[in-house]
């Protein structure tokens, strides 16, 4: 069709320009015989002698040859524009039906690229193939989610059982092998809880198969199996392929031949409790297996929490036992004070000397700041001066080990080592070797500086000379140590508020040491005297001494008398920093002068009675304080035990009393605060939560002493870590309570992390 085309456009061209040639000579043919009235035969002759008129003759043939020349160009052009034209439109035809394909969704269509030169092809099979990597990344993040949703549902799904029948073990074993079997959709499953009473060996608690549930009765011997091996290496095994017979021989499902098989050890902190064992005919997938894991962790610490709580509850009674028995000893006790009184006013006499030394505190700053091989960047003054150097060039860029003491040297290189390492500041004492070889002696701290990629840059330096204190300080805590045993020692705020307080103190107003931290001076004073005591307070306050006797209210509202000392303590910047409270009881003395006339009989009675039973209370006093001894350090050691076997715990615990100052915070809450517990131990309960939360009204109820605590139910709530970073967690409340003290537990599960 092409060949046809090309030829007759050459064959019209051609005629054409032999057509226009020959009426072209026509023309001129015709010109010279009308207009110019040339004859024939002229005509004929002008041909024979001018060539010109053969050339013009030929014109025709000439014009119909350059026709058939340009025809001939044209017609390639043109069918080589039409070959290049069907050609694209055909590319155009599968490039618009391949994108049609990928806008219908059909992202697996394939297209061939049309050579090199076919860029638009190249770049919508790329978008092809980035469509098709976006989806399989879609459908794993979608795959991912439903897994992670799947694990928190479950998760929290076993939380509540755990909650339920903690008691009765047997039902509690059934609900939890049940409910997983079913959930994870297995096919069987079982239950086994260590008995290590007398013979160690594994008990079936429950079991589950099919749908049904299975008669527990069966006991594994300690080692044997599959279920000995998880428990001697106290790590989870997951077998596929099992041959029939191996299930029945190793494993504790019975006789019934599962595709996979998990058993699972129930531990926490490195303590196993139990086993959870699961078969099932399908393949058992990875994601399956890490959350059996999780319920199997949080099975154990339920277990654990279950045997802890049983003996904190026996350590409880036998304390609320002894305590009764304490009372009953508080009066004989309290007779034997007078026998301290001569002691007291010796003390009294001691205590002007003392606080005059507590004034005398020096302070003084040295700084340094040393790079990465130890070799001085920078010293300050007090540095050199301190150090017996005179110059910054007699100490710049000398090593550190020019300044430590020869025997100090080898683990202050292993301290060294850790700080360059980014590990913990050292504060703490030291000693120092000066130009002149004497030693100096410090408070210093060691820290690492990091820069902005976090890498160690600098060891800053900072210390305290304490050089004459070192030589004191022996005597001077001899000194305070007597003075504690001897006399009522208080310190206090200038405003009022109580810093700290010995046990003289704590037993004379009847408060334990919770309440005193929350209290100031003045709730203390008896009302009648306030006013006045609020004088005394200014002019103290002020920088004065003031001694005399003071009257005061105990918790049980009872008027003492204190023979009272407050001094002023400045700080180096010659502020009031503290006052001091030294007293010595005189209540009785009071008493006595009140009642002198009317008792000093029977007072002179009393005392030959106490001098005759003095020997004997002596020997009294000093056997109940060994059994006080003995039983606080039992009760000391309960708590640790608990307190660590919490610390450990895989959830954030922190507890509190019922005035909401925080009395324990695990490792986990610090992680989940970024809280260190030093920084929030004794604070109260309001600063773990900020004040969005306060629309939550689990969290108000924490925060508010007023408020009815919702103990025993699991809720979800969210807030902001100390980081800033909004935290979701599953957290239950529950409550302990002894004589009438109120202390609160949380246990809270954070969810808000991924879990693979």
């Amino acid at each position: 069709m092409k060949e046809r085309n090309s030829q007759s456009i050459i064959f019209k061209y051609t005629v054409s320009g032999f057509i226009v040639g020959f009426f072209t000579v026509l023309f001129i043919l015709v010109v010279d015989f009308f207009i110019k009235k040339i004859s024939f035969s002229e005509i004929v002759e002008l041909h024979k002698t001018n060539p010109v008129y053969l050339i013009l003759d030929l014109t025709p043939f000439v014009l119909a040859f350059y026709a058939y020349l340009i025809s001939k160009k044209y017609a390639l052009a043109s069918e080589t524009l039409h070959s290049t034209l069907k050609h694209e439109f055909d590319k155009n035809q599968k490039i618009f039906r391949f994108v049609e394909s990928i806008r219908m969704g059909r992202i697996d269509s394939d297209y061939k690229v049309q050579g090199s030169e076919d860029v638009l092809g190249q770049s919508i099979l790329d978008l092809r193939n980035n469509l098709k990597k976006n989806k399989d990344e879609e459908d794993n993040r979608r795959n991912e989610d439903q897994q992670r949703n799947w694990v928190a549902e479950g998760l929290a799904k076993f939380g509540d059982i755990l909650r339920k029948d903690t008691d009765n073990i047997e039902e509690l074993s059934y609900n939890l092998i049940s409910n997983l079997v079913k959930y994870i959709n297995a096919n069987q499953g079982a239950f086994f809880i260590i008995e290590d009473e007398g013979e160690k060996y594994l008990q079936m608690t429950a079991s589950y198969a099919y749908e049904r549930r299975k008669y527990a009765d069966r006991r594994v011997e300690w080692g044997d199996g599959l279920i000995g091996a998880v428990i001697q290496e106290q790590g989870t095994v997951f077998m596929t392929d099992i041959p029939d017979s191996y299930v029945h021989v190793t494993s504790g499902l019975g006789e019934a031949t599962p595709r996979s098989l998990v058993i699972v050890p129930l531990k926490i902190n490195d303590e196993v409790y139990g086993v959870i064992e699961v078969g099932s005919l399908y393949k058992i997938e990875k994601h399956i297996v890490e959350f059996i894991e999780k319920v199997a962790e949080n099975v154990a610490s339920t277990i654990s929490n279950v045997k802890m709580n049983s003996r904190t509850a026996k350590l409880l009674k036998e304390s609320q036992l002894q305590a009764e028995t304490l009372a009953s000893q508080e009066e004989q006790m309290r007779q034997s004070m007078e026998e301290l009184q001569a002691t007291q006013e010796e003390a009294a006499r001691q205590s002007e000397k003392f606080i005059t030394f507590t004034n005398a505190v020096n302070h003084t700053l040295i700084r340094a700041e040393y790079d990465f091989n130890g070799n001085l960047m920078y010293a300050n003054t007090k540095f050199l001066n301190k150090l017996g150097y005179e110059k910054n060039s007699e100490v710049e860029g000398k090593n550190i080990s020019m300044f430590i003491n020869e025997k100090d040297k080898i683990w202050f290189e292993e301290l060294w080592t850790s700080l360059i390492n980014g590990g913990k500041h050292f504060e703490g004492d030291m000693k120092h070797v000066t130009k002149q070889g004497r030693d100096l002696w410090t408070i210093s701290t060691y820290t690492s500086m990091r820069n902005d990629e976090g890498k160690v840059e600098k060891i800053l330096f900072l210390a305290i000379d304490t050089t004459d204190q070192k030589k004191q300080s022996l005597d001077h805590q001899a000194q305070i140590d007597a003075l504690n045993i001897s006399s009522i020692k208080v310190e206090f705020l200038p405003t009022g508020d109580l810093l700290e307080c010995n046990s003289k103190f704590i037993d004379l107003l009847e408060y334990p040491l919770y309440e005193l931290k929350e209290k100031s001076i003045f709730d203390f004073v008896d009302k009648m005297d306030l006013n006045k005591f609020r004088e005394i307070w200014d002019d103290v306050a002020q920088g004065k001494s003031w001694e005399g006797v003071l009257r005061q209210r105990t918790k049980e509202d009872k008027s003492i008398w204190v023979r009272v000392s407050l001094s002023p303590v400045r700080d180096m910047y010659n502020d009031i920093a503290k006052i001091i409270y030294i007293g010595k009881d005189e209540t009785n003395e009071k008493l006595m002068e009140i009642e002198a006339k009317q008792q000093t009989d029977l007072l002179k009675k009393q005392e030959e009675e106490l001098q005759e039973s003095k020997v004997q209370l002596k020997e009294q006093l000093k056997k109940a304080k060994e059994e006080v001894k003995q039983k606080f350090q039992e009760i000391e050691k309960a708590k640790i035990i608990s307190e660590r076997t919490l610390e450990g715990a895989a959830d954030a615990i922190f507890s509190f009393d019922q005035n909401g100052i925080i009395k324990f915070f695990n490792k986990a809450a610090e992680e989940l605060w970024g809280i260190e517990r030093d920084v929030i131990l004794g604070r109260n309960v309001k600063k773990l939560f900020n004040e969005d939360s306060s629309n939550n009204d689990f969290i108000m109820s924490l925060i508010d002493p007023k408020l009815e605590k919702i103990i025993g139910e699991r809720r979800e709530i969210n807030f902001n870590n100390n980081n800033g970073d909004e935290m979701s967690v599953i957290i239950m409340l529950s409550m302990a309570r002894l004589d009438k003290e109120t202390t609160y537990t949380a246990f809270m599960n954070n969810i808000s992390v991924d879990l693979f």
